[in-house]
C-alpha cells in the first residue's frame, strides 16, 4: 500500500512521524533526564528544570562518593613482598602478606616490594643472547699487588632484607651496589699477589668481597643482603695470554716432579729404615754373643787355671787329648806311624765305615717267596790287630 492511498495514514516518506521503529527525539531524552534529577534532588519535572537540588539527595550522592573512595583503599600483598606505605611522601608502616587497607590516593600510596626475588649484578662483563660472556675492560681490568693487570669478572646476588631501607635510603640501590662491588673488588685484589688471585686464592678472595660489601651496604642502610659473590673467571690479558699458558704449565710440571719425587722417598726410605733397623738389630745381637761366648772362655779358662794348679801333669795331659780328639775327630783319614820303622800306614776310614754299612744292610727281596722274620746272621768285621795297636800307640803318642 503506498503512503497515499486511502487507510494509509499519515506516513508520507518525509515526516517519519507515528513511526514507532526510529529512535526517539533529542528533546524527548533531554526532558526525561531533567525530569529524573529532578525527582532526585526535589525540583519539579512539570515547568523545567526544578527550583534546586535538595540536602538529601546531596547527601546521599556524598555517602555513596566517600563509600567507593574508602573501598578504592584495600590492596593485597603476596606471599613473599611486603607493602611499603607512605602518606604524602613520608614512610608511614610495612604491611605483610595478606589483605590490607590505607587511606586511599591522593593521601596515602602503597609500593609493593619483593623481598625473597633473587636479584644480580655483573661486574667485568655481561652476559647475554646465549653468546657467551663479553668482557668490560673498564670493570674487569684490576693491578695487584706485584704491579700485574688481571681479569677479573664477578657476579653478585643479593635480595631485599628491609623493605623501608630499600624503598628510601638509596635512589637506586642496584647502581650503588655495583660502585661498591667494584671499589671492594679492587681494593682486595689490589693486597693480594697475581699467582694467589689466578691459582689457590680464590675463595679466600670471594669470602673478603662478599664480606666488605655487606659491611659498605649495611653502612648506607639499603636493605639489601648478599647473598653468594661468585668469581666467574680471573686470568691474565689477552696479549699475554700464551706466555702465562707456559708459565702455568711449567708450574705444573714442577708440581709434578714434586710428587713424584714424594712417592719415591715415601717408598725407599721406610726400607732403608726397615734395613737400617735390622743391621742394629743384628749388630746387637752378634756383639751380645761375642760378649757371651768371651765371658765363657774366661770362665772355662778361670775353672781350667784352678785345675791345672791342683794337678798340672794330668791337666796337661787331659788338655793334651782332649785337643788331639777334637782335631783326629774331625778327620776322615788317619796315617799311622810305626814306631823304628819306615813305612807310614794309611787307613781310609770314611771307605771302611761305608763298606761295613753296605755289608750290614740286608739285601732287598725280588721273589714272591714269603720272607722270613728270623734274624739274620750279622758279617764280621775283621781287622788287623797289628794295625789297631799301632793306631792306639800313635795316639798315645
Amino acid at each position: 500500500m503506498s503512503w497515499n492511498e486511502p487507510g494509509g495514514g499519515k506516513k508520507d516518506p518525509w515526516s517519519g512521524r507515528n513511526d514507532k521503529n526510529d529512535p526517539p527525539d533529542l528533546d524527548e531524552v533531554i526532558r526525561s533526564l531533567q525530569d529524573k534529577l529532578g525527582g532526585i534532588f526535589g525540583g519539579g519535572s512539570k515547568g523545567g528544570i526544578g527550583n534546586g537540588p535538595s540536602m538529601k539527595g546531596v547527601g546521599l550522592l556524598a555517602a555513596g562518593a566517600i563509600v567507593l573512595w574508602g573501598l578504592s583503599g584495600f590492596y593485597t600483598v603476596d606471599e613473599g613482598t611486603r607493602g611499603v606505605v607512605t602518606r604524602f611522601g613520608a614512610y608511614v608502616n610495612t604491611t605483610q602478606p595478606g589483605l590490607n587497607w590505607h587511606i586511599p590516593s591522593p593521601i596515602e600510596q602503597v609500593a609493593v616490594i619483593n623481598v625473597e626475588q633473587q636479584r644480580f649484578i655483573e661486574v667485568g662483563y655481561r652476559s647475554g643472547g646465549g653468546q657467551g660472556m663479553g668482557s668490560v675492560p673498564k670493570e674487569a681490568m684490576m693491578l695487584t699487588k706485584d704491579e700485574n693487570i688481571v681479569d677479573v669478572r664477578l657476579a653478585v646476588q643479593y635480595q631485599v632484607k628491609d623493605a623501608k631501607d630499600y624503598a628510601f635510603n638509596v635512589l637506586d640501590p642496584a647502581s650503588t651496589l655495583k660502585q661498591v662491588t667494584e671499589s671492594v673488588q679492587r681494593g682486595v685484589i689490589g693486597r693480594s699477589d697475581m699467582d694467589f688471585v689466578l691459582t689457590e686464592g680464590r675463595s679466600d678472595i670471594v669470602l673478603a668481597v662478599k664480606s666488605e660489601i655487606q659491611a659498605v651496604m649495611d653502612a648506607y642502610k639499603t636493605g639489601i643482603l648478599i647473598t653468594s659473590v661468585n668469581l666467574q673467571d680471573a686470568q691474565p690479558p689477552e696479549q699475554v695470554q700464551g706466555s702465562f699458558e707456559d708459565a702455568i704449565k711449567a708450574r705444573e710440571d714442577k708440581q709434578r716432579l714434586i710428587n713424584e719425587a714424594e712417592a719415591y722417598s715415601n717408598d725407599v726410605v721406610p726400607k732403608a729404615r726397615g734395613a737400617a733397623s735390622r743391621i742394629v738389630q743384628e749388630s746387637e745381637a752378634y756383639k751380645e754373643k761375642v760378649i757371651a761366648r768371651a765371658n765363657g772362655d774366661v770362665s772355662r779358662f778361670s775353672q781350667l787355671l784352678a785345675e791345672y794348679k791342683k794337678a798340672p801333669a794330668v791337666t796337661k795331659q787331659r788338655m793334651y787329648i782332649e785337643a788331639m780328639e777334637l782335631v783326629l775327630g774331625r778327620s776322615n783319614n788317619v796315617l799311622v806311624d810305626v814306631k823304628g820303622g819306615n813305612n807310614i800306614m794309611y787307613l781310609p776310614l770314611e771307605k771302611l765305615a761305608n763298606k761295613a754299612a753296605e755289608d750290614a744292610a740286608p739285601a732287598p727281596v725280588v721273589s714272591h717267596e714269603p720272607v722270613s722274620l728270623s734274624p739274620q746272621p750279622v758279617k764280621e768285621i775283621k781287622t788287623d790287630v797289628r794295625t789297631s795297636s799301632r793306631e792306639r800307640d800313635v795316639r798315645g803318642r
